[in-house]
């Protein structure tokens, strides 16, 4: 049953891949007056996240905001579908990366490089950095419980050079690669919500304190990796550029927590910049008030 239900969406899902990107944000306007007007998809948690966030603002500028988020959110899911069957040559044309030069002098410092980043604008299609690398490109993701649609996910990055690394076999594929002296750029999206549990790491973000995902600095300590950031920016519908920054090259003796958090004032001032096109959808505050049940030992 997974599998026919796989292969009925899949065959819907392609059919829409192929359409043109003018057709595709059509259908999209359409998609987002019923997922933001009729459905009103999570708008009581996107109005929730942009008053916590943006206390300062006025009602009128956090609804221009959220209309321009939902809009955003659809391009996004139409861009995601295009994924399936778009053209190398289309998407570089649609994702420039700035200043590739900087990933590539990291590379010559012959150590796997942990590149971290939010979900903002559009983060899938940052896979075609592959072929801007001579090291691997490794994506780190949740795995999705139905093997096929997980398998179409890995699929479908696969196609630009980049590999899926399920988080719990992470630091085991980057152990196993340094043993090869095989070095690699390891994609993490570090911005979301992690379990609650003891001993998690809490720092302010966008003015609130909250439990902070400490994965991929753990590992860089703990495998002497190099940290970028990559900020992508939308500069109209359709079209993304993505700049790279240092977070640190000498993991050792930074101080503990130091490159997490410059990390969270990256993405900071990245969405306070445009605020429009972070995922406002995902529950990112909702533990806020839970500190006292959860301290860090």
């Amino acid at each position: 049953m997974k599998y026919l239900l796989f292969i009925i969406i899949y065959s819907i899902l392609w059919c829409i891949s192929v359409l043109p990107f003018s057709v595709l944000y059509f259908l999209s306007n359409i998609v987002y007056f019923l997922v933001y007007k009729v459905i009103k998809y999570r708008v009581k948690t996107v109005r929730y996240n942009l008053a916590l966030t943006f206390p300062h603002l006025s009602d009128i500028e956090r609804k221009n905001i959220e209309k321009d988020f939902y809009q955003h959110l659809c391009d996004l899911f139409l861009e995601m579908i295009k994924t399936i069957t778009i053209s190398k040559e289309e998407l570089d044309k649609r994702f420039v990366f700035k200043n590739v030069e900087l990933i590539k002098a990291y590379e010559q410092k012959e150590k796997s490089i942990i590149l971290m980043l939010p979900h903002y604008g559009n983060w899938e299609w940052v896979i075609s950095l592959g072929k801007h690398l001579d090291f691997k490109g490794f994506g780190v993701y949740k795995a999705l419980k139905n093997k096929y649609f997980d398998k179409l996910f890995r699929d479908i990055r696969s196609r630009f050079n980049a590999e899926l690394v399920n988080t719990h076999q992470t630091a085991g594929v980057i152990r196993e690669n340094q043993s090869k002296k095989l070095y690699g750029v390891y994609l993490f999206l570090s911005d979301q919500t992690p379990l609650l549990r003891e001993n998690l790491h809490w720092e302010p973000f966008m003015g609130v304190e909250v439990p902070i995902h400490m994965g991929a600095e753990v590992l860089a300590r703990k495998l002497n990796m190099n940290i970028l950031y990559l900020k992508v920016d939308k500069v109209k519908r359709g079209h993304y550029e993505a700049t790279f920054s240092e977070i640190t090259d000498d993991i050792k003796n930074e101080p503990k927590y130091k490159p997490t958090r410059v990390f969270l004032d990256k993405v900071e001032a990245q969405i306070k910049e445009a605020p429009a096109y972070y995922f406002w959808t995902h529950k990112r505050w909702k533990h806020k008030d839970e500190k006292d049940h959860f301290k860090t030992k």
